[in-house]
């Protein structure tokens, strides 16, 4: 498979199974590449995989590794691994997305749609040129679906920055840069 992301929001859609996860974990450099390349902003995963990290930003959905922390001191340990990380914006995406009352709660406290909505506000906030969300409507309400909608909105035009989203199909009145679509 051989694909360029343009900035703006990219869709990679598919039916279950498909591989949707699959290649945001490869893209995200989680899993090893057996063969071809990886590179970011001239980056290369294989040459410099802690540079071309550091320009993505990536979290297992389903994760547990960070349940002990709250998504304050969550959002605070990102600011070493991004140079762009802005916890101010994190905190008002926090807010936009309701999740102000959960902010000093430790994340194994929270549902799973509240430990989403701390994802994507760290994604959002991160200065990451790459962000790659999968499913990320996913047990989310009808106003933070709408938040993130808008989100993408915007990020549609910021020419330095591309999202990859991994879902079933288009969110509905985001433009696309792009569609990788790995079939039913």
């Amino acid at each position: 498979m051989s694909i360029a992301i343009p900035p703006g929001v990219t869709l990679v859609q598919g039916g279950d199974g498909r591989g949707k996860s699959t290649l945001l974990r490869l893209l995200a450099g989680a899993l090893p590449v057996e063969a071809g390349q990886l590179q970011l902003n001239g980056v290369s995963l294989k040459e410099q995989p802690d540079a071309y990290r550091r320009q993505l930003f990536w979290v297992e959905p389903r994760t547990s590794d960070f349940d002990q922390l709250t998504p304050l001191q969550y959002f605070e340990s990102l600011r070493a691994r991004y140079a762009g990380f802005d916890a101010t914006v994190a905190k008002q995406l926090a807010e936009g997305l309701g999740l102000e009352p959960h902010l000093n709660k430790q994340l194994f406290m929270l549902s799973t749609g509240s430990k989403r909505k701390a994802w994507l506000a760290a994604a959002f906030a991160s200065g990451a040129s790459l962000l790659l969300l999968d499913e990320p409507f996913a047990a989310l309400d009808a106003p933070s679906i709408a938040f993130i909608k808008q989100l993408l909105q915007d990020t549609s035009a910021h020419p330095g920055r591309a999202v990859v989203i991994a879902d079933y199909e288009a969110p509905e009145h985001v433009p696309l840069a792009g569609v990788v679509d790995l079939g039913d």
